[in-house]
């Protein structure tokens, strides 16, 4: 055992120096990358802590659980409140320590499958320097110029929550390995917390578990012919389950999906009979091969896995082989199980009569690393000071002249945008989460194309004031606005920047997103059949900003309530423009009012007497989540009776 820590300790320590720039950077020199929104996302959350429900900055709101996963949103946030640091900086330690800790998991699952300390360094050398994906994938080769491939979409693109799930992986499958061979308890529930933290991290994270984990299981049974292993793989999956089920919601799953379409293609039926196909051939020649030999199930599993990764990454690669989601995503779950497969071969040539020779081929692969070992730190490169950052001057700028008032920013301004302050946008910092399905068709008309009219319709309906427009001079990395000019003497100009990024009001009768309508109009308003429906937009805006109408007043609580004040007349009703969820509900004193979603944005609208009114909007947690922390509780009962029952098993009574 002290050997085994003192392997551990060093593997750790020569990953940490790999990283140990990351530790201490703030703001990195690529502010382009998508690290922004997780960024943004851990700063709400640690103003707002112990949780909130709901996320009124992105999406016209929507629920904060559908926005991502919590592991890392909350880890940073709480590493930037304990260790009194920037939520960048935490943010850059969460995602570097985890880095170092994957290499680690590496070592430890190498040395669970085979038991060999230096195949299991060998192996997590390798994943510390070389990606085979670079083999076949020659955009990805020139685009990452020697680094990595795991190391260059955490330091280059900001994948913090990706890669901190694969990091987390190998230890949760060699927990699991070792689970699934014999009663082991202890390891049991730390299988099913490892697969869960997983899970949390990321949600390809979570789809590269669904592939390996169940090929794991299979490789063990074929190998041990132990129907005991389902069962125990039954346990670690209900406790990773049961460990998530608070935020992993039946509706959290459903709107993932769904916001799929914005970001992904869609499958198509061959891959699925491929996929089904491949699966079937794999599952048989496993169980051929593992019949009667105990020692072949890290083989059966190593094997197995690269396997199917590779058809999931390479095929789309080279036939556009898709069955769900972009499988181009799994590229570094892909580099590391190929890289388990060619340690297996050395290790199986290596034991056998004269394979020494291995040994040559083995350590001549690291001669691709060179570029990068020769300056290992080069990906880390620190941002300028934060006054002269583009993305901090535009969020800067919203928060002390617009503050609360809804804006659509694109780009990189749009994904930094919340990184500092509460500043309210039409979009998000990325497509997930998205509970308003009609934004996309804005967001597309506003982007994209030719007529500022049909744009200005489209942010009036919305409950948009500023549009932010950056042109194709300007200091934003991506240029969102295929005509930036088409604003150009349309709209009265709040702000320029004199390098091509200009600041536009839009016309609405009032700030804020609280309107009184009529009912009978708003009732007769038909939903747009597209995007450039200008005549039922039209109509729909001008039941919404009607002049005449009193003013509605909107003041936030926090996250989950806003209060209403408005004085309404005979057949008048409050409509807030903000996203409709059944788990809202509206109360005037102690009497809860009717709320129901209006026909046209998906906004919420309540009834009401005339009047004077002061109704409170609250968010509740829904039913779903309150059983999920019912699951939760049993989840931890669970693993508490596995440690009792390993403590029993290390301590056998007299």
């Amino acid at each position: 055992m002290k050997r085994r820590i003192l392997e551990s300790l060093a593997v750790f320590a020569v990953a940490i120096g790999l990283v140990w720039p990351m530790l201490n950077t703030e703001y990195s020199d690529k502010w382009a990358s998508i690290e922004s929104t997780f960024i943004s996302d851990a700063r709400m959350l640690g103003d707002h802590l112990p949780h909130t429900g709901w996320q009124p900055l992105w999406y016209c709101g929507t629920r904060f659980d559908y926005v991502y996963p919590p592991a890392l949103r909350y880890g940073t946030a709480l590493l930037a409140k304990v260790g009194n640091v920037s939520t960048a900086r935490a943010y850059h330690i969460y995602a570097g320590v985890f880095y170092a800790l994957g290499l680690l998991g590496v070592f430890w699952l190498v040395l669970a499958g085979t038991g060999s300390s230096l195949s299991a360094a060998y192996a997590a050398a390798l994943g510390a320097c070389l990606s085979p994906s670079f083999l076949f994938m020659k955009e990805l080769r020139v685009d990452a110029a020697g680094i990595p491939q795991r190391l260059h979409v955490l330091a280059s693109y900001g994948e913090g929550p990706h890669i901190t799930a694969v990091s987390v992986l190998g230890a949760a499958l060699a927990a699991a390995f070792l689970a699934l061979r014999r009663w082991r308890p202890g390891l049991l529930a730390l299988s099913g917390i490892l697969c869960a933290l997983v899970v949390s991290n990321n949600f390809y994270g979570a789809t590269s578990m669904a592939i390996l984990f169940p090929i794991l299981v299979w490789g063990i049974w074929c190998a041990d012919r132990d129907n005991k292993v389902v069962l125990r793989g039954l346990g670690i999956a209900g406790i990773a389950y049961g460990l998530c089920a608070f935020w992993l919601s039946p509706s959290y799953v459903a709107i993932t999906l769904l916001d799929m379409k914005w970001v992904s293609e869609p499958g198509n039926s061959w891959s699925k009979y491929v996929a089904i196909a491949a699966l079937a051939i794999m599952a048989v020649t496993m169980e051929r091969f593992g019949r009667g030999r105990p020692e072949s199930a890290w083989t059966l599993f190593v094997g197995g896995a690269a396997f199917f990764l590779a058809l999931d990454v390479l095929g789309y690669q080279f036939f556009h082989f898709m069955v769900s989601g972009n499988s181009q995503r799994l590229v570094p779950e892909m580099d590391l199980m190929l890289l388990l497969a060619w340690v297996e071969v050395v290790r199986r040539v290596w034991t056998r009569r004269g394979g020494r020779w291995i040994a040559i081929p083995a350590l001549l692969m690291f001669a691709a690393a060179t570029p990068y070992l020769k300056n290992p730190w080069s990906p880390f490169g620190k941002s300028g000071p934060l006054k002269d950052q583009y993305a901090f001057q535009i969020a800067d700028w919203a928060h002390r002249n617009i503050p609360g008032e809804r804006t659509l920013t694109v780009g990189m301004a749009r994904f930094w945008f919340d990184a500092w302050h509460d500043n309210a946008q039409l979009d998000g910092g990325s497509s997930q989460g998205m509970l308003n399905q009609i934004i996309p068709d804005a967001l597309w008309q506003i982007e994209k194309e030719t007529k500022p009219e049909l744009a200005i319709l489209w942010m009036r309906a919305m409950g948009t004031g500023v549009v932010i427009v950056p042109d194709q001079k300007s200091r934003e990395n991506y240029k969102d606005f295929v005509h930036p000019g088409k604003f150009q003497g349309v709209l009265p100009v709040l702000f320029d920047d004199g390098l091509g990024t200009v600041a536009y009001r839009v016309p609405r009768v009032r700030t804020g997103i609280g309107r009184v309508v009529d009912r009978a109009a708003i009732n007769a308003a038909q939903p747009v059949r597209g995007g450039d429906d200008a005549e039922r937009l039209g109509s729909y805006v001008n039941a919404v900003e009607d002049a005449t109408k009193p003013e509605a007043i909107v003041a936030w609580h926090g996250f989950d309530e806003v209060a209403v004040q408005a004085e309404t007349g005979a057949g008048q009703s409050l409509l807030l423009q903000e996203s409709f969820d059944s788990a809202w509900h509206a109360y005037e004193g102690t009497n809860e009012l009717p709320l129901r979603r209006e026909p046209v944005m998906g906004f919420m609208l309540v009834d009401v007497p005339p009047g004077a009114h002061d109704i409170r909007f609250r968010f509740e947690m829904p039913l779903e989540n309150q059983v999920g922390w019912a699951f939760l509780v049993v989840a931890f009962g669970g693993i508490g009776w596995l440690i009792a029952c390993e403590f029993r098993r290390r301590v056998p009574t007299a």
